[in-house]
């Protein structure tokens, strides 16, 4: 079978679409990642001056251990919630680009099974044992990929759920100090 130059055409355009998509996926991600640093950055600055001008009241060592005891609380609490929130972005992002792998696997699984059907109708006769074993070797690999996804999937809840359960035991220990 011979690919016709629309048909050549049609798949550039549907790849440089894809390109596209996941190229302004990335960007987002990007440009979520910029302003949570901002944030952090600012919140940061401003943290550090309150707690420079408590410094600057100290009067006596009591009050400085006391100031600095004070300080580590919040920072560790600040620290896990920057960590959960690269998290969540990084799992978003993940997932987004998860979603429009799945979405183009369909579309190649679609053209793939297309071109067999027109392949098994114009295969010569005695051909049948040939055109079984394509058949068979194409949904063998698209239950090893669903397999895989499904893997991928419950692996990132694992994930999920244990980054959950530390970041709970974290912030628990931290108030009890």
């Amino acid at each position: 079978m011979n690919l016709t130059p629309e048909q050549i055409a049609a798949a550039q355009k549907a790849n440089l679409e894809t390109l596209s998509g996941l190229t302004n996926q990335a960007l987002q991600s990007i440009e979520k990642l910029v302003e949570l640093n901002m944030h952090i950055a600012k919140q940061s600055l401003g943290d550090s001056m309150n707690s420079a001008k408590k410094a600057l009241e100290v009067k006596d060592i009591q009050q400085l251990l006391a100031h600095q005891a004070e300080a580590v609380q919040p920072m560790a609490e600040k620290i896990m919630a920057y960590s959960r929130h690269l998290y969540e972005l990084a799992h978003e992002t993940q997932d987004s680009f998860t979603k429009s792998a799945e979405k183009e696997f369909q579309a190649g699984q679609q053209k793939m099974n297309t071109l067999v059907e027109e392949w098994t109708k114009n295969a010569p006769a005695g051909s049948d044992a040939a055109v079984q074993v394509m058949k068979q070797a194409i949904a063998s690999a698209n239950n090893v990929f669903e397999t895989s996804q499904k893997a991928v999937k419950h692996a990132v809840e694992v994930a999920q759920t244990n980054l959950n359960s530390a970041t709970e035991t974290v912030m628990k220990a931290s108030k009890k100090k």
